[in-house]
Parts: structure tokens; C-alpha cells; sequence
């Protein structure tokens, strides 16, 4: 048994839980947590993302220096960013197919925060209501 661990994009939600569905996975749990992940280095990358993050955030409403502020702090590592993060249990010949549905579902051209996929070893599962064990509590 394994136990997988996503951190995706919030607008990537629907999505993952389609895909999961469509994988075939039997129950999953999803949590909004705050993070980030490794910090960008390239600075081609930043003043790129920088610049669709501004145009996407700038209106007739918005204060511009106070949307750079927060962007640059997206960008820098200042901030934590909003993540979904999804937790699924799984008998181990369902886990390349489940880590699969959640790559492809989640990919974009971003090139930066896609997320990450974690799989875990799971010693023990028990169904509280029936008191099933191991891989019949999946």
C-alpha cells in the first residue's frame, strides 16, 4: 500500500478530481495548505512570469504599486502561495497509474509551479465502521 500526496494549483482542482475519478481511484481527501516550492533562479523566468502576473492583475480599479508588491513577493519567496493539496491511498500496482492522471492533469506551459507528487510507503489502513484491515480498508 502507498499513500500519495499532491500539492497542485487551486484552478487545477477540478481537474485532479477528474482525473482521479477517471483513474479509477476509490476516495481521496483534499485540503487547501499554503506553501511554495522551490525558488526560481532564472531571471528570463521571473521577469516573465512577473510581467503575465501584472497584466493579468492590473485594472482601472487596482493600485499598480501595490499589485507589483504583491507579485514581487509571489516571486521572491516571500510569500506562501495557495495550494490544494490532495491525499490518496492506493494499492501499490494503482500508484503509476494514479501519479500519471495527477501529472496530466496538472501540467501547464508555465514552467514554474506545477507542483509536486509525493508516494509514500503505507504500513496499515483500518476502516473504522467495518474494522477491515490492510489492503481491504482501501
Amino acid at each position: 500500500m502507498k499513500e500519495i500526496i499532491a500539492f497542485v494549483r487551486m484552478n487545477k482542482t477540478g481537474a485532479t478530481k477528474k482525473a482521479l475519478v477517471e483513474a479509477g481511484v476509490a476516495g481521496f481527501t483534499a485540503s487547501k495548505v499554503m506553501g511554495r516550492g522551490k525558488l526560481v533562479d532564472s531571471p528570463e523566468a521571473i521577469a516573465e512570469r512577473k510581467a503575465k502576473l501584472m497584466d493579468m492583475a492590473v485594472d482601472d480599479i487596482s493600485e499598480t504599486a501595490e499589485t507589483e508588491k504583491l507579485v514581487t513577493g509571489f516571486l521572491d519567496g516571500s510569500r506562501l502561495f495557495p495550494r490544494r493539496m490532495f491525499t490518496i491511498l492506493a494499492q501499490d500496482d494503482q500508484v503509476s497509474k494514479i501519479v500519471e492522471a495527477l501529472m496530466q492533469a496538472n501540467r501547464t506551459e508555465n514552467r514554474i509551479g506545477d507542483g509536486k507528487i509525493f508516494v509514500l510507503p503505507l504500513y496499515d489502513a483500518v476502516r473504522v465502521r467495518t474494522g477491515e484491515a490492510g489492503e481491504e480498508a482501501l
